[in-house]
């Protein structure tokens, strides 16, 4: 199963990538042998709209073109708050079910628009509010712990 994250905006170059992309490639290694075969990040342009509901709008439909059939799964506070095994449970699920594809969808600064939240799951990462830049390193650091639960890897210790 192949995981991408799409994200609205970009993220410079620097730490925060040097970390995203660290924690991709550690789940690319422990996922290998547990049938998560490829972690990438997409980014689209955050929209230029007037209003926030403009530029959500805008945005779900843009992580949603990109999305290319894939299991969609919103990153949104309404969503569902999992403990990081039921996260690597759900990733399981969703591979044993055959799913090829699945990607997370990180909406810009104004949230995700209807679309993007109707297009599959929803899952939140707590009631805080997160800098987009952080919580990409968090999703990338999750998506290595599941990789590395459902591997019996050590690197979560319950």
């Amino acid at each position: 199963m192949h995981i991408r994250i799409l994200t609205a905006g970009r993220l410079k170059a620097g730490p925060q990538r040097e970390l995203v992309t660290g924690y991709l490639e550690r789940a690319q290694m422990a996922g290998r042998n547990v049938g998560l075969e490829g972690f990438t990040v997409e980014e689209v342009p955050e929209a230029k709209r007037r209003t926030a509901d403009e530029r959500r709008n805008e945005e779900a439909s843009m992580l949603l073109t990109r999305s290319k059939g894939a299991m969609c799964v919103a990153l949104d506070e309404t969503g569902r708050t999992l403990t990081s095994l039921e996260f690597a449970e759900r990733i399981g699920g969703w591979r044993d079910d055959g799913i090829a594809e699945v990607s997370f969808l990180v909406g810009g600064p104004d949230g995700h628009g209807k679309a993007a939240l109707e297009a599959g799951p929803a899952i939140s990462f707590g009631a805080l509010t997160w800098p987009h830049q952080l919580f990409r390193i968090m999703l990338a650091e999750q998506l290595y712990r599941a990789a590395a639960i459902l591997s019996g890897h050590p690197y979560h210790r319950a």
